[in-house]
């Protein structure tokens, strides 16, 4: 005996005005930051600072990054096919994890051509790169606060928000090394905030990488609880039992589940009711597609993993 799956959901949480919202916070940080980026370069290159260069490719990743979630964010709105029956939600997670990608390849380039320039430092202006730094900072913080409010509901957003908090930690660090180096000349300095950028960069993408994984990987999304979740399942009327549960992400921002649920004889009229009833307890914990396959007490399950 098996359940549909009704996909009209109408208690479903409704995501369509929030991707709305980001579509315009997305596109307007693609436009600053990628006047920031042109900015950076011709600086960078008149003033011979590595540090403004690393700076302006981890910025120009960043663009990318915003872009490439973006564009995952129009592809959720794209109907379900017979070939791609969740439509293409999942590549929001796909991005997230190429985006990780990204960013440790940029950091094993700023870690290399920081080390040819300690064994070879070069002259740079720190007055300029300090200047263009600071412009950076307004940049980053503008674009980081355009994603605040929503970066705990999206992995995309998340590492939208944590890229652009930590540029701007970084072009803070590169304002004060510009000052140094303005008067002191000490000039490997240049060099050492590329690789004190390059950690604090691995550092905030380790944690989306490994989340990114974990989602395409079909991993429990990182803020379900499993037991929660039975717990809330067996509060339905009628419902004795729930095993051979799994739970995954469809998206960055939605997840399924499908469960046997043991139920009372008793109850046999009435499993429509208390199917519709535990949907809506589900979409309360952030679970909008649920697939149930109904057992009754007297009955035994057969499938491997019960």
């Amino acid at each position: 005996m098996s359940a549909g799956h009704d996909h009209s959901h109408h208690h479903h949480h409704d995501h369509a005005p929030k991707l709305d919202h980001l579509n315009t916070a997305f596109i307007i940080g693609i436009i600053l930051n990628s006047a920031f980026v042109v900015i950076e370069v011709i600086a960078g290159l008149a003033t011979h600072s590595l540090s403004l260069l690393t700076d302006a490719g981890h910025n120009l990743s960043d663009v990318a990054g915003l872009a490439l979630a973006l564009l995952a964010f129009k592809l959720t709105k794209v109907n379900s096919t017979s070939n791609y029956t969740y439509g293409y939600k999942r590549s929001t997670i796909i991005v997230s994890f190429f985006n990780a990608l990204i960013l440790f390849v940029a950091v094993g380039f700023i870690i290399y051509e920081a080390i040819m320039r300690f064994i070879t430092p070069e002259q740079v202006n720190g007055g300029t790169m300090a200047w263009v730094a600071f412009i950076g900072i307004a940049i980053n913080a503008v674009t980081a606060w355009l994603f605040v409010k929503d970066k705990d509901k999206d992995l995309n957003v998340k590492g939208a928000y944590m890229h652009m908090a930590i540029d701007a930690i970084v072009s803070f660090g590169v304002v004060i090394s510009g000052v140094i180096i303005y008067f002191t000349r000490i000039y490997w300095i240049d060099s050492a905030v590329s690789i004190i950028i390059a950690v604090v960069i691995l550092r905030g993408t380790w944690s989306l990488l490994k989340d990114s994984l974990r989602l395409e990987m079909d991993g429990v999304p990182k803020k379900m609880d499993l037991q929660k979740i039975k717990a809330e399942l067996l509060k339905g009327e009628g419902v004795i039992g729930v095993h051979h549960m799994h739970v995954w992400a469809l998206s960055t921002t939605d997840n399924a589940l499908t469960a046997h649920i043991v139920i009372d004889p008793a109850h046999l009229l009435a499993f429509d009711e208390i199917k519709l009833d535990l949907r809506h307890r589900l979409e309360h914990l952030d679970i909008s597609h649920s697939t149930f396959e109904p057992e009754f007490s007297d009955e035994a399950c057969k499938d491997h993993g019960c």
